[in-house]
This record gives C-alpha cells, structure tokens and sequence, in this order.
C-alpha cells in the first residue's frame, strides 16, 4: 500500500498545484457557490468523461485527466463549502485555502487508505469506466440527497460520498497514468 500512498499524493499535488493556480487568477470566487452548483459543476465533469468512453468522435481536444482533476477540485471545493458554509463574497485568502484543502485531502487519504485496507486494494482491477460509473451513482446520490435537503434515512452524508469521489477519481488518475 506504500505504492498506493506515493501514487495518490502524486496526483494530488497535480491537482493541488492547478487549486493554487486557479486561486492566483481568480481568488476564493468559489466560496460563493452552494453545494447543488458544486454537484453540477461535477456532474458535468463526471457525464463528460463517460461520453469521452463511450464516444469515438471528440469536438473538443481535452481528455479525461483534465475531467478528473476538476472532480477532485471541485469535490474539495464541495467539502470546504460544507465545513465553512457558503459566503455571498470571497472571503478566503491563499493560504487560509490551501490550508483547508489540505485538510479535506488528509482526511479524505486517511478514508482511503483505510478502505484500502480492508478491500485489499481491489480498485487495482477495476477498469476506469467503472470507476467513472461509480462516480456518476455518487452524484446521483447526492443529488438526491441534496433534494431531499440534506436529510438521510439510513445513507452516509454527503461528505461520504464527495470523499468517496475524490478517491475514485484519484484511482482513476493513477491507472490512467500507468497505461500512459
């Protein structure tokens, strides 16, 4: 599982360094943004690549790695916005930013590695569309719950599930990079 560590801080640090980037040219903007834009925003990103799967023919010369850091970004985005709650202006400078990123990725690591543990790495076999569907069913799920303002019966929050997608899309980086 070593390997597995050392791979997904080398993703995250690609997409960390975009993260830093984006705030450099636009500030905390995103703060203003409510979880249902968020979900969207991922929605898209997520929809896109399963039609770049599925699709021969592009009319846009982005692949699939751009999609998936933006899941990953946005997915952060999404856990800050439930932690500080939205703001009408942006209210974060860069380094309160990259501060509670890097919160939401230590946690979100410590999940994975955890289930990593305990399912013995299985994401290893799986194939990057199944990863994209599961990204998808995630969404779908927090769609859902979102609509049903926030409240579950017996489902783990939205949290779990933004989490859950970070991860997927972060194995999904990894074999990418592999076949490359």
């Amino acid at each position: 599982m070593s390997d597995t560590s050392k791979q997904y801080n080398a993703v995250i640090e690609t997409c960390r360094a975009l993260f830093i980037n984006k705030m450099k040219d636009y500030g905390s903007a995103w703060r203003i943004l409510r979880l249902p834009s968020l979900t969207d925003q991922i929605f898209i990103k997520a929809q896109r690549i399963r039609g770049l799967q599925q699709n021969a023919e592009r009319k846009v010369d982005e692949g699939a790695i751009s999609e998936f850091i933006g899941i990953i970004n946005y997915s952060v985005m999404a856990l800050i916005q439930l932690e500080k709650g939205v703001v009408e202006q942006p209210d974060l400078s860069l380094e309160e930013s990259i501060e509670l990123y890097d919160k939401q990725i230590a946690i979100t690591k410590q999940l994975m590695m955890d289930k990593n543990h305990d399912y013995g790495e299985a994401w290893r076999d799986m194939r990057v569309s199944s990863l994209t569907d599961l990204i998808l069913q995630k969404l779908l799920r927090v769609k859902q719950i979102e609509d049903n303002q926030g409240k579950t019966l017996v489902s783990e929050g939205i949290d779990a599930n933004y989490q859950d997608m970070i991860n997927y899309a972060v194995f999904a980086l990894i074999h990418l990079k592999e076949t490359e």
